[in-house]
């Protein structure tokens, strides 16, 4: 093999080796954000109770990926998860603590427009759900509080007593 040769495949190494590392680091980066969308079960979506929800959910072409965006706020007495969920209620959501990981799961259903026409375009997800966040420290289960409003989900966490800073003070001796 000529130098030229052998030039040109190591630097196509090192740019698939760098492509390759960057997908890795987008991945790690989104995987946490994106959250997979299931239909809702053959008699859910049946339900004359149920309104909501489409008949034919083969109606809506949607892909079942979809991106829900939480920020995790640490201060030093309580932790507070936010995650961005408009077009649900507050009976849609159910949240489960279980030691350091917070799962937020329900269901979103979809609100189909009848007429003649079709869906050139869907972006918005439904269906179920489910979001694993961890927490950067312990928290107390049975002090924590949940609200919805506008579209976000709010889940305030006290810190655990183990979890929070303490301040100690040096002494002279």
């Amino acid at each position: 093999m000529t130098k030229l040769a052998e030039q040109f495949r190591q630097g196509a190494d090192q740019a698939l080796e760098s492509l390759v590392e960057g997908w890795r680091e987008l991945s790690a980066r989104a995987s946490g954000a994106l959250t997979r969308f299931l239909p809702a079960p053959a008699s859910a979506r049946a339900s004359p109770s149920n309104t909501t929800a489409p008949q034919d959910e083969a109606a809506l072409p949607f892909g079942g990926w979809a991106f829900m965006a939480a920020d995790v706020f640490d201060d030093s007495d309580k932790v507070i998860v936010r995650i961005e969920a408009p077009g649900m209620r507050r009976e849609d959501f159910h949240i489960e603590l279980q030691g350091d990981i917070l799962t937020v799961w329900g269901e979103k259903r979809s609100d189909r427009e009848l007429g003649r026409g079709r869906y050139s375009m869907v972006q918005c997800a439904y269906g179920r759900f489910r979001r694993d966040v961890a927490l950067p420290v312990w928290v107390k289960a049975e002090d924590t509080k949940a609200s919805y409003r506008d579209g976000v989900l709010r889940i305030e966490l006290p810190k655990a007593e183990e979890a929070r800073a303490i301040r100690i003070a040096v002494k002279a001796t």
